[in-house]
């Protein structure tokens, strides 16, 4: 009976052992995200996310696990995806597939770009958010920006004209412990780095020049964006999601008669 037992009691090892692991880089690294206000049960935040995607990213960047037809459950109206979504196709079961060539996408910038279908997933809400908002100004690369979480990226910074232009802002610090509450205070996007054995230095991004949009409204812009990244990686979440709801609902007006039942079985025992 033991042998059965020690690769699942290693298995649980192993995944302690990465959990800490992944936790300790995370924090080495120093950079501190900023969370996404992304609702993804929220169908007006997620058709704004579906245009969108539709309008800034799928020139460059595929989704090819994701259907135009699925776009309906979000409440988008056949006519609304053949009129505004689709420009690569006009067949309604189509995938959602890049306008680019990946062979010119690759040659104009270093890479191709990557197929979005499953990235937040991979990365994470939060870190989708932001990147999306920690491009800033850097005349050193080929495109004449960079980014605070994802650095010398070789993608460039699309939605300038809506975000504005950043700057970057590098503050020294002689201690470890004011590097740390300098982040903290920071209230947002910011990355901490080890010079060398005594000094840190902080990073944070401040505007340098306005966009078409305020701060506040180019946050929601992008909020919507990540939402609808996030309901793409795995659609059929939200449904499971709605009938967990459902199922919580009834097992508690499930308990009230159950508990009703008992109360009249045990009402003459003493």
């Amino acid at each position: 009976m033991r042998t059965p037992m020690r690769n699942p009691m290693r298995a649980l090892l192993g995944f302690i052992v990465l959990a800490a692991t992944l936790s300790v880089s995370a924090e080495e690294s120093g950079l501190r995200l900023e969370p996404a206000p992304a609702h993804r049960l929220d169908m007006e935040s997620l058709q704004r996310g579906a245009r969108n995607f539709a309008n800034y990213c799928l020139n460059c960047h595929s989704a090819q696990y994701m259907r135009y037809n699925r776009l309906m459950d979000l409440g988008i109206s056949e006519q609304e995806i053949h009129d505004n979504l689709m420009f690569a196709t006009d067949k309604l079961g189509s995938t959602m597939t890049a306008a680019m060539p990946k062979a010119d996408a690759a040659a104009w910038f270093g890479t191709a770009p990557p197929d979005l279908s499953v990235e937040a997933r991979i990365r994470g809400k939060d870190w989708l958010y932001s990147y999306l908002l920690a491009f800033y100004r850097d005349e050193k690369t080929p495109t004449g920006w960079n980014n605070l979480v994802f650095n010398n990226v070789s993608m460039p910074h699309v939605l300038w004209e809506r975000s504005g232009v950043q700057r970057l802002v590098e503050t020294e610090y002689e201690d470890e412990e004011k590097a740390e509450a300098a982040v903290i205070a920071a209230k947002g996007l910011a990355l901490a780095e080890r010079i060398n054995d005594h000094k840190y230095v902080v990073k944070t991004l401040t505007q340098d020049g306005p966009g078409t949009m305020p701060p506040v409204e180019y946050k929601a812009f992008i909020a919507d964006l990540v939402n609808y990244l996030d309901y793409i990686g795995e659609p059929v979440r939200n449904e499971r999601i709605n009938i967990g709801i459902g199922v919580l609902i009834y097992l508690g007006v499930l308990m009230v008669f159950a508990y009703a039942l008992k109360r009249a079985y045990w009402k003459d025992v003493h």
